[in-house]
């Protein structure tokens, strides 16, 4: 399960960079919260994990927009979770991953990704 929402307004996180907009993964291990600097942003800034998702709940859900959770699909096989489009580490899928390097999905084929600054 993937859920992403928008902030009324900017919060903090932990390292005191702005969000505004989260995202939630169900994991075996919990439940994620994804936090993103900017509207557009592509991939976390930062990210938190909850042993229940009442508790994520109960954090987040009084500074969302109107608008809500939206549902989305769950990542494809091996790529970032926490990233809005097919999104995986260059070499990860043959045991040699390039750390910091990115590939994404685009008609069918797998092409370089370079991960633009992003606000915050």
């Amino acid at each position: 399960m993937r859920k992403y929402a928008y902030l009324k307004e900017p919060h903090k996180d932990a390292s005191g960079r702005d969000i505004c907009k989260i995202m939630l993964y169900a994991a075996e291990e919990g439940f994620y919260l994804f936090g993103y600097p900017a509207p557009d942003a592509v991939i976390c800034s930062s990210d938190r994990l909850y042993d229940a998702l009442e508790d994520l709940y109960a954090d987040w859900n009084d500074l969302i927009d109107e608008r809500g959770w939206t549902d989305m699909e769950d990542p494809l096989p091996g790529c970032q979770h926490d990233a809005f489009i097919p999104l995986r580490v260059k070499g990860r899928d043959t045991g040699n991953p390039e750390w910091g390097c990115y590939e994404t999905l685009k008609d069918g084929k797998w092409i370089p990704y370079t991960l633009c600054k992003e606000k915050g």
